[in-house]
């Protein structure tokens, strides 16, 4: 892996860090240290200087990693989505995502795996009443034959009034099953209920960060 390669890897890493201690509530200040009433020395003074001096350095690091403007954190482990518009949370919704349930297709040995992905994703595009064209595995999972025509894998209410699409078949949608939200039930999709998604929908845009851990 080369040097550049490394430091985006890492400043990836201190982001999705940073986002979810500041996502739980859990980001402070650091405490003031207790007083030392013990003089120091002049080799300890120097010490403290340049320890104070990275310590500089290392904030102003952690600043720059931190994303600006409109951003999506999705914590999967509390199913909880918060939005975030300059440097303010204005929303933060109970959401649904991935079971992390297997299925398999012995027959045309094909496998599923219904989590959720982390990582740093955009918007790709928003879509207002989306129709879920249904894949296989939907068909496979109810016991059904897989039809084979497109008429027939429609399912128009399915994805709710609006779906921001996150890639790779990935949606960030509505739901029919407003009584679960909360609970890790999902092919892998982040679905919002009536009014959280909408207040998401109108506050992205193309392009929009959404960051999932």
């Amino acid at each position: 892996m080369s040097g550049r390669r490394w430091a985006a890897g890492l400043a990836a890493l201190a982001t999705a860090a940073l986002l979810a201690l500041w996502a739980a509530g859990h980001l402070a200040p650091p405490a003031e240290p207790p007083a030392d009433l013990t003089p120091l020395s002049d080799p300890e003074r120097r010490e403290l200087r340049s320890l104070e001096k990275q310590a500089g350095i290392l904030e102003k690091k952690i600043r720059s990693l931190r994303p600006r403007g409109t951003y999506l954190i999705v914590d999967t482990g509390r199913n909880l989505m918060t939005l975030v518009e300059n440097d303010r949370k204005t929303l933060t919704a109970v959401c649904s995502t991935g079971s992390g349930r297997a299925l398999s297709d012995p027959e045309h040995r094909r496998m599923w795996v219904f989590d959720t992905p982390r990582g740093e994703f955009v918007i790709r595009a928003k879509y207002r009443n989306p129709v879920w064209i249904k894949p296989d595995w939907a068909f496979l999972e109810e016991g059904e034959p897989i039809p084979r025509t497109l008429a027939e894998r429609m399912a128009p209410l399915e994805l709710g009034a609006y779906a921001m699409d996150l890639g790779d078949g990935y949606l960030i949608h509505g739901t029919l099953y407003q009584r679960a939200l909360g609970l890790s039930i999902t092919h892998g999709c982040i679905r919002l209920g009536d009014r959280d998604l909408e207040k998401v929908f109108e506050s992205v845009r193309i392009g929009t960060p959404v960051y999932i851990f």
